[in-house]
């Protein structure tokens, strides 16, 4: 399978990367530093791009058959300069699959985004959801919006609190609105991510994960 990975360089997308790669996918991973991604393997390749540029973000879609986006702001002042980051880059992922035919999308979104809200403690809602992570929540439901509403084959991925672990592979993955542990490690989000790239069972939901 032809994957591509949006926002590659590090963290959740360059597990993606990893991932994908040791099942034998062929794998471009798609950043604004690509280099900054530590790997490197004959079904690999690196591609340099701005997210929020739709030409760059055509240029990087066509010929694959599912498109991972995990890309996000470095920094909670990222969010205040562009607040609309997780949207108007997605949105041109979409556009750009649309007028492609690729069909396939797996998006990270977070716990406590949308209807999703209710599952985290109180204290979790007022101080990231309603204070700290304000304009990050905020536009990743726009974000789930405009993939829900895209017609594509869509999954999002709704990680508890993320860590740097190791994959457990033994994690929770809830379409109902039902809790989760309270956190998991970015490799197990990777693995889902590639998981519902592969399998239909988890198309047109949103899932909610935890381990």
């Amino acid at each position: 399978m032809k994957i591509l990975v949006v926002g590659a360089s590090k963290g959740t997308g360059a597990l993606a990367v990893t991932e994908a790669l040791a099942r034998g996918h062929v794998v471009t991973a798609f950043s604004r530093h690509p280099e900054g991604l530590a790997v490197e393997a004959p079904g690999l390749r690196k591609v340099s791009g701005d997210y929020h540029d739709a030409a760059s973000v055509r240029a990087a879609v066509g010929g694959h058959e599912a498109v991972v986006v995990t890309a996000s702001s470095p920094s909670l002042a990222g969010f205040k300069a562009r607040p609309d980051y997780f949207s108007r880059g997605t949105s041109h992922v979409i556009a750009a699959m649309k007028e492609l035919g690729v069909r396939r999308l797996v998006v990270l979104s977070a716990l406590g985004v949308g209807d999703s809200r209710p599952l985290l403690p109180w204290v979790a809602r007022k101080l990231m959801v309603d204070m700290l992570l304000k304009l990050p929540f905020a536009d990743h439901e726009v974000q789930e919006r405009q993939v829900r509403e895209s017609g594509l084959e869509w999954t999002l991925a709704r990680p508890s609190r993320l860590t740097n672990g190791p994959a457990r592979h033994r994690y929770a993955k809830k379409a109902a609105l039902e809790r989760v542990p309270s956190s998991i490690s970015r490799a197990d989000v990777a693995h889902f991510m590639v998981d519902a790239c592969e399998r239909d069972d988890w198309l047109r939901q949103a899932i909610q994960l935890g381990g």
